[in-house]
């Protein structure tokens, strides 16, 4: 069955592309060959109703992507109303002085019903026609596409850091993030499309208005001098013939004009021209109110028509009445309901306390003001409780473990529009959103400044401007990157749970990774737990959670279970352990900071500097491990340069590595990670044989 779909499809693509073959032929063979009347008549009025057509599916149409053939429609149908004009011009030059009917009936009736059979009213119809079509929409058509056409290129890249903004934050899937890159491409290539087509529309109205001249000038001198007319039956002959013919010509030009300027024109939006207009345009009462009562003053005014206005005012007070009346019941009902609400049971005081009373702490809670309450939901189906919804399953894959349940609730003692972020109790972040608007970010290269709300991004410190949602595609054009208040929220948990990863793993966690790997290697959690080589559990949750510290997943437990038995049974030091672990880690390591990229861009230490740090490793005799001795000076002076180097991999989409010396590594993590959570510290011996290390920067 699916075989003869696929051969009935393909089937239906060959006799598509063998149709416009026949339509190119058909075309170029009207160029050369004569017409009879009767072909032209069905020619003619087969050019109008394609371009009525073309005209409501541009009206309907959602997003001007669903339509993205147009461009090409367009040159089509110009090819054709120039190729129908030569072939008309043949036939009226050369059959004109037989009569109004020698050029068919469709031109007759525009020559004669239209314009009223005069030849003064055909001109000035006519000019009229090639005043709007080539001054008015065709003109402004052309500069829409020519600015959308840059603006789209422009925000290229500010959708694109969207995109990857909503993927990392677990708000897209793969397949998501890969059909809106997609998508950003084909708007590209549309509106750069559609800048080119408008010039075919310009240059139609243009061949138009000379076609007309050349043809009337023509058709006199031939009238008089070919077949002896007299100079008033050539001119009321002929004109009535070549302006027949423009009106048949201009009329699917204006309205391919028209068709351009309103797929030029939309925004997307998930609503057709007409449901977009009654949505904005009808939605508050006042302005129409206040029309009316305008419409009622000049009613009322002397020497004014005044049944026109009466009837208009009567018509936008109605009309103003009747959407006051349907924004109303809205509201009354929601008073309704809440009215119905019933209170809560009192639970009677216990006399004794208990355990019950004692509440226990939630590993992770998201708590809410006020203003946000409206992302949530009011049975917590919003927006972002699915994006958070996401990111614990985004975020549980990623991280090898599952991440606990974040507990959403509201807070009234917080400010309306702000947000805590709480871990065992103890608030790690708080900001403030504002849920009716969309913040702008800029990337860093960014000079043009927004009007709106100047902030900082919670999540990365960026540069930002809440603005309103109008807006959103002017900043994007400019190349900020634009989010709604729940994608900021959802970002920001995201960032603070991957950063805060070691602190969600516990004993329990780690007790079910190690039955879920006893599934598929039952000896060797047997031999990792029970056996003579047994590691303590509290060792393998240290190991694990040091790995997590260091933004390193833990979804290869084999490897790292096998490595951590080989490593126990030579030395029972942790960070020796670690850095086993690490090394036999290297691959997904790497993988996990540079997917398949061959070459890994990295910073390494300046010579001098390397020396310094490496002369002031000392061994602490109370905690019994090796520590980095530094003056605060040189401590923030290396800080500073690591933070350029991290914010420059941030601007280029790079990941920050930092590659030192096994000995230095676990020792310049511990210091500089904390404050810089994206840096990444590597050593020699964790860069795969098959990698190529391309070094970008120094510190010095």
């Amino acid at each position: 069955m699916q075989n003869r779909l696929k051969l009935a499809h393909l089937s239906s693509l060959k006799q598509f592309n063998f149709g416009i073959l026949v339509l190119i032929i058909s075309m170029l063979a009207m160029t050369i060959l004569p017409l009879p009347p009767i072909l032209l008549d069905l020619l003619f009025s087969f050019n109008i109703s394609l371009s009525l057509i073309i005209l409501m599916v541009c009206v309907y149409v959602v997003r001007p992507l669903e339509f993205s053939i147009f461009p090409t429609i367009l040159l089509v149908t110009t090819l054709l109303r120039l190729t129908l004009n030569i072939a008309s011009t043949r036939v009226v030059l050369l059959h004109g002085h037989d009569g109004p009917d020698a050029a068919g009936q469709v031109i007759k009736a525009f020559g004669e019903v239209v314009i009223g059979g005069s030849f003064v009213v055909g001109m000035i119809v006519f000019a009229i026609l090639m005043i709007i079509n080539f001054v008015v929409v065709t003109k402004g058509a052309g500069r829409v596409s020519e600015v959308s056409a840059r603006f789209t290129l422009d925000a290229m890249p500010g959708k694109q850091m969207a995109i990857d903004a909503d993927l990392a934050a677990g708000v897209l899937t793969q397949e998501e993030a890969k059909k809106r890159r997609q998508e950003i491409t084909q708007e590209a290539d549309f509106y750069g499309s559609m800048d080119g087509a408008s010039k075919f529309v310009r240059g139609d109205a243009v061949a138009g208005m000379l076609i007309l001249f050349i043809n009337l000038i023509g058709g006199i001198v031939i009238g008089v001098f070919q077949y002896h007319m007299s100079l008033y039956s050539a001119v009321q002959t002929f004109s009535l013939l070549t302006i027949g013919d423009g009106l048949v010509a201009q009329i699917p030009s204006l309205l391919m004009s028209i068709a351009a300027a309103l797929m030029v024109t939309r925004v997307n939006n998930e609503a057709d021209i007409s449901q977009q207009t009654i949505k904005q345009l009808f939605t508050d009462h006042k302005p129409i109110m206040v029309t009316s009562a305008i419409l009622l003053l000049l009613a009322i005014t002397p020497h004014m028509p005044h049944v026109p206005f009466l009837v208009l005012s009567l018509l936008c007070g109605g009309l103003a009445y009747f959407i006051y009346n349907k924004k109303k019941l809205p509201k009354l009902a929601n008073t309704i309901q809440a009215g119905k609400t019933k209170e809560l049971p009192h639970k009677p005081e216990s006399a004794e306390l208990d355990w019950d009373e004692i509440v226990s702490s939630d590993r992770v809670a998201l708590e809410i003001g006020y203003g946000i309450i409206g992302l949530v939901g009011v049975n917590k189906d919003g927006f972002l409780i699915n994006r958070i919804k996401a990111i614990r399953k985004k975020l549980s894959h990623e991280l090898g473990f599952l991440i606990p349940t974040v507990h959403v609730k509201d807070n009234l003692n917080i400010p309306t529009n702000h947000y805590r972020v709480y871990l065992k109790n103890v608030v790690i972040a708080e900001a403030e959103v504002h849920p009716d608007m969309n913040l702008a970010i800029n990337p860093g290269h960014i000079k043009h400044l927004l009007s709106g709300i100047q902030c900082k991004d919670p999540t990365f410190g960026l540069d930002a401007f809440w603005i309103p949602v109008n807006q959103r595609d002017h900043a994007h054009g400019l190349g900020y990157t634009v989010v709604d208040a729940s994608t900021v929220i959802a970002t920001h948990l995201n960032h603070l749970i991957k950063t805060n990863a070691s602190h969600l793993l516990g004993y329990d966690e780690v007790q079910h990774l190690l039955n879920k790997l006893a599934q598929t290697a039952p000896k060797l959690v047997e031999t990792f737990t029970s056996g003579p080589q047994a590691v303590p559990l509290n060792i393998i949750v240290a190991v694990l959670q040091k790995l997590l510290q260091s933004d390193i997943p833990i979804i290869d437990m084999r490897t790292i279970t096998e490595k951590m038995i080989e490593t126990w049974s030579k030395s029972k030091d942790i960070d020796y352990m670690v850095e086993s672990v690490r090394i036999s880690l290297k691959h997904l390591i790497v993988y996990s900071l540079c997917s398949n990229k061959k070459e890994i861009p990295v910073a390494v230490l300046d010579n001098d500097l390397a020396q310094i740090l490496h002369r002031s490793i000392q061994q602490n005799q109370e905690a019994g491990e090796k520590v980095v001795i530094l003056e605060p000076s040189l401590t923030e002076r290396i800080y500073s340069r690591l933070l350029e180097y991290v914010q420059k991999c941030e601007v280029d989409s790079m990941p920050a590595i930092m590659l030192v010396t096994g000995e230095l590594r676990a020792l310049l993590e511990k210091i500089f990670k904390p404050g810089i959570p994206s840096i990444h510290f590597l050593s020699h011996n964790e860069i795969p044989d098959d990698r190529q290390l391309s070094v970008i920067a120094k510190i010095g």
